[in-house]
């Protein structure tokens, strides 16, 4: 399991694992984006501890979405 983890790591940070990695980066970028918003919004008028869960659980459930189409190479 470690040595699949490992090897799938290499490959992405050779820029072998996806087809496009711009595209990639773009969605994880917009991804983290939605977060950080979502974050500072609910930081604006909430406790931080209520900002940092609303920001990893929206951020956390747009990727799947976001990234639904990404092609491995």
């Amino acid at each position: 399991m470690f040595a699949m983890a490992m090897s799938s790591a290499k490959q992405f940070f050779a820029g072998k694992l996806f087809k496009n990695n711009g595209q990639v980066t773009l969605q994880f970028a917009l991804g983290s984006l939605v977060g950080i918003v979502v974050g500072v919004g609910v930081g604006q008028i909430a406790p931080v501890w209520a900002a940092a869960i609303a920001a990893g659980g929206v951020s956390g459930l747009i990727q799947p979405f976001l990234l639904r189409n990404v092609k491995y190479a």
